[in-house]
């Protein structure tokens, strides 16, 4: 057996990732066999399959890679954002920078969200360490904000789930380097600066309470205190399976 955690077996496995990845935005997810990757990494089939058991498990390390690339340019923009808007939207256009060479990769994948019990699916069992961490980058913003409980539970939820819903507009966006989707970015985040200061409103303090209880009851909210982090130091995503 291969020890991954040698450093040998640590360069070769981010060696099969790379070359996946390439291959992947060259040829397309479905057109790309383990066989390919394989090969154009110079191992055995064999060889290729005790570092990664399936392409799967190589779009889930995929994930994860952009997970910590986002957590590790989210951590160095905040430093230099000066106001509640810019912070907010930090976590926004850097995951686009970081995606912007991948959307028919993307675009490939997205077909898996429909299908819960598969290892791909963004809304599925599987990547739900995933969704935590993002969940968590995107409360970073507000750590120093003075906020209810219930709308510090809400808004890294909301805020992700928005992500999510620009992501996809991002795949279909034809404009020169995709500005339509940066500008609803920008707006996104506007509003939600809006809807963040109407909740402190007499008649709106109970709003983020409700819309718990019925995202809660959907069981779409993570356990208390898992997304609410005080600050990204030491927010590490668990790393990914070797095999799926």
């Amino acid at each position: 057996m291969f020890n991954y955690a040698t450093p040998k077996g640590a360069d070769t496995r981010a060696k099969i990732l790379s070359t996946a990845l390439a291959l992947f935005r060259e040829r397309g997810f479905e057109a790309t066999t383990v066989r390919d990757i394989a090969r154009a990494s110079g191992l055995s089939l064999g060889a290729a399959y005790h570092y990664f058991a399936s392409k799967d498990a190589i779009v889930l390390a995929y994930y994860h890679e952009v997970e910590s690339e986002h957590q590790a340019r989210v951590e160095k923009a905040l430093q230099r954002a000066s106001s509640l808007a810019e912070r907010l939207a930090v976590p926004f256009h850097t995951k686009l920078d970081i995606l912007a060479g991948d959307r028919p990769l993307l675009g490939a994948l997205l077909r898996f969200t429909g299908q819960p019990s598969h290892p791909l699916s963004f809304l599925g069992g599987a990547t739900s360490d995933i969704r935590l961490h993002s969940m968590r980058i995107f409360a970073a913003p507000l750590r120093d904000e003075r906020l209810s409980d219930d709308v510090r539970t809400l808004a890294p939820l909301a805020l992700w789930a928005l992500q999510m819903g620009i992501l996809l507009f991002f795949l279909y966006d034809q404009s020169p380097n995709q500005q339509r989707t940066r500008r609803i970015v920008d707006r996104s985040v506007a509003l939600f600066l809006w809807l963040l200061k109407a909740t402190k409103l007499p008649g709106l303090r109970t709003l983020p309470r409700k819309l718990l209880e019925v995202l809660n009851d959907a069981g779409l909210v993570p356990h208390a205190g898992e997304i609410a982090a005080a600050s990204l130091d030491g927010l590490a995503l668990p790393p990914s399976e070797a095999r799926a």
